[in-house]
């Protein structure tokens, strides 16, 4: 079977953990696209380009089959979230309608920032989204414009990330920075292994002619307070936590169900947060 070519445009800590995913699987040949090509993973194919630039997107190959567009930002601004998520998408189709690509699939790295809701309710794929922050409002105009573009699109909002490199929690916790228990705070996260494998999974089910949607919520199965993963990560660091002094951190406060990607087949590395910080913390020894 001749292989399939992937174009992963923003080939930063997901994209590189989701080309490590796909060569493995010995169908794919891997584009990443990113300024810094030297950190590619070595059976990457290298594009070396700036997605807020239209005109310096690199060289890509003849065929595409798969885009993974997935950005990540310059800062904190609204114009830093305007240029990630909004131009640099709009510069990638615009590429591939110029050049007559015809990719099966385009798949965007959204995030669970679009929805409102802050009470702890449980929301899906099928709540309703009227976002009050701009990055919120910026991610669900994202998605928006990837279902109006020519190819089919599907956003995945993924949940707070942790992985290599993400230890923020980790980095808290060491520093004996804690947070109340009242008023509960509830923070959904998926590990980097995961978003990269729900990627993999559904571009496996898309070639096998099942059915894909064109929205996922990507968390892991176990939505907990703020205040339950630090307290137990101080267990596991063996760190006494101010509880007192120190503010929860800003969170969406709502519970994420995963149930329609884990319908699919799914089959997570780490369903919950202990599970992938112990992972982390053992590779810390």
């Amino acid at each position: 079977m001749n292989k399939l070519n992937i174009l992963i445009a923003g080939c930063g800590d997901v994209g590189c953990e989701l080309a490590r995913q796909l060569t493995a699987m010995k169908c794919f040949n891997v584009w990443g696209l990113r300024r810094n090509i030297a950190r590619l993973p070595s059976d990457v194919n290298p594009i070396q380009g700036d997605l807020f630039n239209a005109e310096g997107l690199g060289n890509w190959p003849g065929q595409i089959d798969y885009v993974v567009y997935s950005a990540a930002t310059n800062g904190r601004s609204e114009e830093h979230y305007q240029q990630a998520y909004i131009d640099g998408l709009q510069n990638i189709l615009n590429r591939l309608v110029k050049e007559q690509y015809q990719p099966k699939r385009i798949f965007f790295t959204s995030s669970t920032s679009t929805f409102h809701q802050s009470n702890g309710e449980w929301v899906n794929e099928t709540s309703a989204t009227q976002p009050v922050k701009f990055n919120g409002r910026i991610m669900l105009a994202a998605e928006k414009r990837l279902q109006h573009a020519p190819f089919p699109g599907t956003a995945i909002r993924f949940g707070g990330i942790y992985g290599p490199g993400r230890n923020r929690l980790i980095s808290r916790v060491l520093k004996g920075e804690g947070c109340p228990i009242k008023p509960a705070v509830y923070s959904n996260r998926i590990h980097q292994k995961d978003c990269a494998g729900i990627i993999a999974h559904l571009i496996r089910r898309d070639m096998d002619y099942l059915p894909v949607d064109n929205l996922y919520l990507g968390v892991d199965s176990t939505p907990a307070t703020t205040f339950d993963v630090l307290q137990w990560l101080g267990e596991q660091l063996n760190v006494s936590l101010d509880n007192i002094n120190y503010p929860s951190p800003q969170r969406g406060n709502r519970r994420c169900s995963n149930q329609r990607i884990v319908e699919t087949g799914y089959k997570f590395y780490f369903p919950d947060y202990k599970s992938g910080y112990a992972s982390l913390l053992h590779n810390r020894d």
